[in-house]
């Protein structure tokens, strides 16, 4: 299967993509290692989180509408947002992948989802934490956070992604917020209560 991938990804991304995604399958492993969780379903999704990254907008749109997804303003003025989607239809038109897990963790590589399971969760760290992604220092340490308390690293990374997009002057899809908002409660919930003293 891997190879039938990897050979369908050398016709339809660029070298530099497929390193990429080369690179989030080895991260998404190695976080599942960490975390306990199935190996073979990260490195699935890992592989497969990009199928569609370099279709033509009215292709995303076009498969979307199709599929029944919701095609809010932002992604209609940004179709590129849908890749995520649009990869999953793809791993499970093409490749025969039926895992609902597997599926939704390549479908919410991007955008992230309120409530999203530990394996989406992983593979979505993997995607934007990837060694190619950089090595500032706020990319260490949310790096190094991955491996420690998950919710604290999506709620983190969403940030990151927040003040870079804010900066470009980018559209914001409202799920990153929500993401964001949903993992920082997650986050904020397991804190010890500090008493105050009188």
């Amino acid at each position: 299967m891997r190879e039938k991938v990897l050979a369908w990804l050398a016709e339809n991304v660029p070298s530099s993509r497929v390193n990429h995604i080369l690179r989030v399958e080895q991260m998404a492993t190695d976080l599942a290692i960490h975390y306990s969780v199935d190996r073979e379903k990260a490195a699935m999704a890992g592989l497969m989180h990009d199928l569609a990254k370099y279709f033509k907008p009215q292709k995303l749109l076009q498969m979307s509408h199709k599929e029944g997804l919701e095609v809010d303003e932002v992604m209609q003025a940004n179709p590129h947002l849908l890749h995520a989607d649009v990869s999953a239809i793809i791993a499970r038109d093409t490749f025969g992948i039926h895992d609902q897990e597997v599926l939704q963790a390549i479908a919410n590589h991007t955008l992230g989802r309120p409530s999203m399971s530990l394996l989406c969760s992983i593979v979505f760290l993997a995607d934007s934490l990837e060694p190619g992604r950089g090595d500032n220092p706020q990319l260490q340490a949310l790096r190094e956070i991955s491996r420690q308390n998950i919710n604290q690293a999506v709620w983190l990374t969403c940030d990151y992604t927040l003040k870079f997009l804010l900066k470009s002057s980018c559209l914001v899809h409202p799920r990153v917020i929500f993401t964001r908002n949903w993992f920082l409660q997650k986050w904020k919930a397991k804190q010890p209560v500090v008493q105050q003293t009188e």
